[in-house]
């Protein structure tokens, strides 16, 4: 419930437009719920119709293993022995036990005709081997009855001799590659939940961007369209991701584990017969959490982008994050041994250090676009024209009408660099502004044309005090209402323009 409860928070954050209530929020999960398990099931349903090749190619690391083991004892005698060649030998050793020479010859004609693979030399050095190995385990005489043995012929004595060196002996046993590749199923019903377990888990690997997709939809529904479509990219990088953890533990980290427990066993002496359900679980799960391990490179960016980690944090707490991938790596990891923990860890540890630089180069790239952006901006301000007196109605910064002096903003704005000066700026405006200001400091009279008191004293209320309400005449209304205005009113409106005329002469 917890986990849900911060996830739906997560929604509103992301569509802020609206909060959702809680009932919304159950439906919207049902609907993801929904088309996850829909996904599953057709994959699944797929990827059972090739339930045997996906038996085949979930036992082939085992195989590899049995092969690479069994390669590495086959001796460097007279006569080349591969590995099938000496399973085809102990069977027929085992087969002919019985016959006669001539049936032997007969045996040996229909199963290797043209002799390429010397199948009589190799079926007879059987034999004598397996009889050398039984007198080693008894008495430790091996060597000696191989070189005591009358009427033995001296290549086979020496392709013997090269098979009884010590920590090199192959199996003698016959069928000894069944009991390991071809396993053993204990239930009636194994089989057909094990397919049942290989096509679920090839049906998580191939629909594995759908399924992320839809998660994400439901954990980020406010994106926007351009988001949504960068979205398919990042599900490419990322299923690529999963399907490289997926191979690199097929293909790399499960033939070493699986030969690490092969060896380990036999040098305890304990025969390897795994069970099948067993293994298959194993693998599966191995690769599942490889796969997803690969996915750190998308959990940490998606966090980059939403500004909860930068490369500074990452950086600076690198050891941290290396001590809690071991620790994750520790807790995740189907087996207790060391060796997968450093196979797990490692490409993590690496992947992380691949994220910051990532981190990196975001913000070198946000630092960018934001100084691009402002000298963007600061070009725009430079090319735009001064601005002119609200008055001015033919673009000449002062009115056609008079003669007054140009009056432009140009001059309030720091050109230098430095904090304007508050002071300049309004002796700037006093200076083209003079005819307005009283500058015998009284209550600005008749003479100085004023109607701003520049000293410490009161503006005359006879320039001041002035009813424009003459400049509004409705058409609607009657001339009675215009002939409202006061008298001493108009004489002063005139009185104070005829000023102004004068003044423009001089």
């Amino acid at each position: 419930m917890f986990v849900l409860k911060k996830i739906f928070q997560l929604r509103d954050k992301t569509h802020q437009d609206e909060e959702k209530p809680f009932l919304e929020h159950l439906e919207d999960l049902r609907v993801v719920i929904t088309r996850l398990v829909l996904t599953l099931v057709i994959a699944m349903s797929v990827c059972f119709v090739f339930r045997n090749e996906l038996m085949e190619i979930i036992r082939r690391p085992v195989e590899q293993v049995w092969q690479v083991s069994q390669q590495d004892k086959m001796p460097k005698g007279p006569v080349p022995l591969d590995l099938d060649t000496w399973e085809m030998a102990k069977k027929a050793a085992r087969d002919i036990s019985s016959f006669t020479p001539a049936q032997r010859e007969h045996y040996y004609k229909l199963l290797d005709p043209d002799g390429e693979r010397n199948l009589k030399f190799h079926t007879e050095t059987v034999v004598f081997y397996r009889a050398a190995i039984d007198m080693e385990n008894t008495n430790g005489k091996g060597e000696e009855f191989i070189e005591g043995l009358p009427g033995l012929e001296p290549e086979l004595k020496e392709q013997l001799t090269a098979l009884m060196v010590e920590g090199k002996q192959p199996d003698a046993a016959v069928d000894s590659r069944g009991k390991l590749v071809l396993m053993q199923a204990l239930n009636p019903t194994e089989g057909f939940m094990l397919s049942i377990k290989l096509s679920l888990v090839a049906g998580i690997v191939i629909s594995f961007p759908l399924l992320l997709l839809f998660t994400l939809q439901f954990i980020l529904p406010g994106l926007k369209s351009n988001e949504k479509r960068a979205m398919w990219p990042a599900m490419i990088i990322g299923f690529g991701l999963f399907l490289t953890g997926v191979l690199f533990s097929y293909y790399f980290v499960l033939p070493k584990v699986l030969d690490f427990f092969y060896n380990y066993s036999q040098e305890m002496g304990v025969t390897n017969e795994w069970r099948i359900g067993y293994y298959i679980s194993f693998a599966t799960q191995f690769t599942l959490i490889f796969g997803l391990s690969f996915e750190l490179p998308v959990v940490v960016m998606t966090m980059v982008k939403l500004g909860i980690l930068n490369y500074e944090i990452m950086k600076n707490t690198r050891s941290y994050a290396i001590l809690a991938i071991v620790v994750i790596a520790a807790i995740i990891t189907p087996t207790p041994d060391a060796f997968t923990l450093l196979l797990l860890a490692g490409p993590m540890v690496f992947l992380y250090e691949i994220c910051i630089w990532l981190a990196y180069f975001h913000r070198k790239k946000e630092r960018e676009a934001e100084l691009a952006e402002q000298e963007e901006l600061r070009q725009k301000l430079l090319a735009a024209p001064p601005l002119t007196a609200a008055y001015d109605e033919d673009g000449d910064d002062y009115d056609s009408d008079s003669d007054g002096p140009s009056y432009s903003h140009d001059d309030y704005f720091d050109h230098d660099g430095d904090e304007i000066d508050v002071d300049e700026q309004m002796e700037i405006y006093r200076r083209e502004h003079e005819h307005l200001f009283d500058h015998d400091e009284d209550e600005g009279d008749e003479e100085d044309n004023g109607t701003y008191d520049f000293g410490d004293d009161e503006l005359d209320d006879e320039h001041t005090e002035v009813d424009y309400t003459e400049s509004y005449r409705p058409e609607d209304s009657d001339e009675s209402e215009a002939d409202d205005i006061d008298d001493d009113d108009d004489d002063d409106i005139r009185k104070h323009d005829g000023s102004k005329d004068e003044e423009r002469s001089d």
